[in-house]
């Protein structure tokens, strides 16, 4: 198989430019306008992110998960306790997320601390959720090797069995993070890859804006 000349793969930008005026002094306001921007143009998953979490010696590790809030608090997605993502955030309790909606030609970054929200938002949302994908969270030793897909499907039947006729009910190792938003960039393709970078950095109970080269 010939490999594709990635060396040559480029596409041009061509938006209208993030100026400090139009952007504001408050990130999560934008971030918020960026958001339904992407929703309102009706792109595949707009609220998915990549999420970096590492180690205490340093080993990163990252894939996508769903962004499920976004308030004043920071960005909140949910996954098992005793995941990769879950094990590594008890023992480091910092990550990274990026937005990307690439027909917009913009992404947002975000770092801070994490912590696990209260146990009742995260009923509250696991109760929102479709049927299957709970009984999935039940049934799924998120993570963990399984010696074969079988072994995860007649592990779904048994927990369907347990919970028919009946909700099925949050289990204690599956919830909700939130990231805290510490610092948030925001980046605008531009042409010629001069691009726009803001970035938001907390200081007190505001935000520094700085302006970053492409």
């Amino acid at each position: 198989m010939e490999s594709p000349d990635l060396a040559r793969m480029r596409a041009e930008y061509a938006r209208d430019g993030l100026e400090e005026a139009a952007a504001g002094d408050d990130p999560l306001a934008l971030f918020g306008r960026w958001l339904g921007e992407a929703i309102d143009a009706g792109l595949h998953e707009p609220n998915a992110m990549a999420l970096a979490t590492a180690t205490p010696d340093g080993r990163p590790s990252s894939r996508i998960v769903l962004l499920k809030g976004l308030d004043d608090r920071g960005l909140t997605f949910f996954t098992g306790y005793e995941s990769r993502k879950g094990a590594e955030l008890a023992a480091n309790p910092r990550a990274a997320a990026t937005m990307l909606w690439h027909p917009l030609q913009r992404q947002v970054r975000v770092e801070g601390p994490v912590a696990r929200i209260d146990e009742a938002e995260s009923d509250a949302y696991f109760q929102s959720r479709p049927r299957g994908s709970q009984i999935g969270a039940v049934a799924s030793p998120q993570s963990r090797r399984i010696a074969s897909r079988e072994v995860l499907e007649e592990r779904v039947i048994e927990v369907e069995q347990i919970f028919a006729g009946h909700d099925v009910l949050r289990p204690p190792i599956w919830g909700g993070y939130r990231i805290a938003l510490e610092q948030v960039e925001f980046w605008q393709g531009r042409e010629s890859r001069l691009h726009d970078r803001l970035r938001y950095l907390r200081q007190g109970d505001g935000w520094r804006r700085d302006r970053l080269a492409p």
